[in-house]
């Protein structure tokens, strides 16, 4: 396997990818997809993971300097997807500002922060995917999530216009409501997740997958999309 900061090894076939959230749920599946499939992938969380299929690296997406130290070890990538993420829950009337500043800060600002340092420096053929929400099209109770995920959308519309030119694509996969440890998270108790009409939750391999499909070569023509995984909840 190749080491931190060395360039892929196109040669060999070695493609890298940067994942983000992953030590758990959608990151993790997606991290060991990509890993499968022979990507040399490093992934980034702040949660410490013991995986050996992928390189893990420890960090808080929030905090710049860090964020900006483990990028420099990581060097060229060829991909990008950013799962890191959490959810809080309030009614109108009880809306924390701390939480949605946190929201905003993991979802929007770490993306940003990634993809300004590594979009640079990807050739042509190069991928971004922002795991976004089916929630970002607005559920009762979750208001300051969907905020941030709705956002989500229209900068990675942005930055597929803006990259396009360079043969670089940028999706968003919005799953809903996946078996992941974030189903069991006491902060989602005012609104707990509903399954979708297939009659069961999304699995994160499923989202793996489409993510791993978007960052394949037969994806060259997809760009700018918002791709929802919801089982049917958005009928």
């Amino acid at each position: 396997m190749a080491q931190l900061g060395e360039r892929t090894d196109a040669r060999a076939g070695r493609r890298r990818a940067v994942v983000t959230g992953s030590a758990s749920g959608i990151g993790k599946a997606i991290a060991l997809r990509l890993a499968s499939d022979g990507w040399n992938v490093v992934g980034l969380d702040r949660i410490r993971s013991d995986e050996d299929a992928y390189r893990a690296v420890t960090v808080d997406l929030t905090d710049a300097d860090a964020l900006a130290g483990a990028l420099a070890d990581i060097g060229a990538t060829d991909a990008l997807v950013h799962a890191a993420g959490f959810m809080r829950t309030a009614s109108l009337d009880r809306l924390d500002a701390d939480d949605g500043q946190a929201m905003w800060q993991i979802h929007i600002g770490a993306a940003a922060a990634l993809a300004s340092r590594l979009a640079p420096t990807m050739r042509e053929g190069g991928r971004i995917v922002l795991i976004g929400s089916r929630t970002a099209s607005g559920v009762a109770g979750r208001s300051q999530y969907a905020a941030a995920k709705a956002a989500m959308v229209g900068m990675a519309r942005s930055w597929a216009a803006e990259l396009a030119p360079r043969g670089i694509t940028v999706n968003v996969v919005a799953p809903a409501a996946t078996e992941t440890p974030l189903l069991g998270d006491p902060a989602r108790a005012a609104t707990p997740p509903k399954k979708p009409p297939i009659g069961r939750y999304v699995r994160a391999e499923e989202v793996a997958a489409l993510t791993a499909f978007l960052l394949s070569p037969e994806a060259a023509a997809i760009t700018g999309q918002q791709i929802l995984i919801c089982g049917g909840s958005s009928l």
